[in-house]
């Protein structure tokens, strides 16, 4: 009897703990909703939005890349001579697709596919310029280097971070924005670069915007030309999933949206239509938000 009480003590703490710890993980990672265990990662190649999400194993990234270049180059024929740019986004659980629980539905891919661009998207949820993310596929640098800019040459760069890394030392932070910018101009010397800063979620606290202004100064001083396209001083207002962060379906499409105006203030327009639409893509699989 007395083991069968000791058993029953230790499940009641157990249900009081693990609330308790989820609260606080989440106050430094942003609430995923339900990862699937069952889902580490999968690849999936769209053309035009017209081919359902189908996983491939490790490596595909690199395989379905090495292939838009080939099917893309020739010696005198680049996809960005004939108007068609590459573009690499990488980042966290937004550009994965959270929320929404698809990255079908995810900005990035949406962005991608309305700008009739070749696009290869890299998101880790937890990953920022410092945190590395649930499956550790970050920080931001890694995200970059295993994009493989070098071989990609794209025309644009996005980076969505920065929530992950809320309450991380300030300059360590500024540190991995300028060795991020400083990645991307060495390796894509001819690429513009776009930062999608911190979303918010519902916490408007000091260390919120402190953490979003120290990646804007950092990346300004890096580069006076990047673009800058900031949700938590824009006060941009989105559908929400429960928890107060990630966007739903109809939120992404508000993204997409508003990175596309923004983008094109600055010159980056999208190409002609029916050329592109190549997308490589290495999402985190995920359950909708309960």
């Amino acid at each position: 009897m007395v083991w069968r009480r000791v058993v029953l003590i230790v499940i009641a703490v157990g249900a009081l703990v693990v609330p308790f710890w989820a609260t606080a993980w989440g106050a430094d990672f942003p609430p995923w909703g339900r990862v699937d265990s069952s889902v580490a990662r999968s690849l999936v190649v769209r053309h035009h939005g017209s081919v359902p999400h189908r996983g491939l194993p490790p490596g595909a990234l690199a395989r379905c890349e090495a292939g838009l270049e080939r099917g893309r180059d020739s010696a005198n024929d680049s996809a960005n001579d004939r108007g068609v740019p590459r573009v690499a986004i990488v980042g966290a659980s937004i550009t994965a697709g959270v929320g929404p629980g698809n990255p079908d539905s995810s900005w990035a891919v949406r962005l991608a596919r309305m700008e009739h661009w070749d696009a290869v998207i890299y998101g880790d949820p937890g990953a920022g310029y410092i945190r590395r993310g649930i499956l550790r596929q970050g920080p931001v640098a890694a995200e970059l280097a295993r994009v493989g800019l070098r071989a990609l040459r794209p025309a644009l760069v996005i980076v969505q971070a920065g929530h992950n890394d809320i309450g991380e030392p300030l300059q360590l932070e500024r540190q991995r924005v300028a060795a991020a910018i400083a990645l991307i101009q060495a390796e894509a010397p001819q690429a513009r670069i776009a930062l999608l800063t911190v979303f918010p979620g519902k916490s408007h606290a000091a260390r919120v915007y402190q953490t979003d202004q120290a990646i804007v100064t950092a990346a300004l001083a890096a580069d006076p030309g990047v673009i800058i396209m900031d949700p938590l001083t824009g006060r941009w207002v989105f559908p929400r999933v429960r928890g107060g962060l990630h966007p739903t379906a109809g939120g992404d499409v508000q993204i997409e949206l508003k990175v596309a105006q923004i983008l094109q203030e600055h010159g980056v327009v999208p190409a002609a239509a029916g050329s592109g639409g190549l997308i490589c893509d290495s999402a985190i699989g995920v359950r909708p938000p309960l």
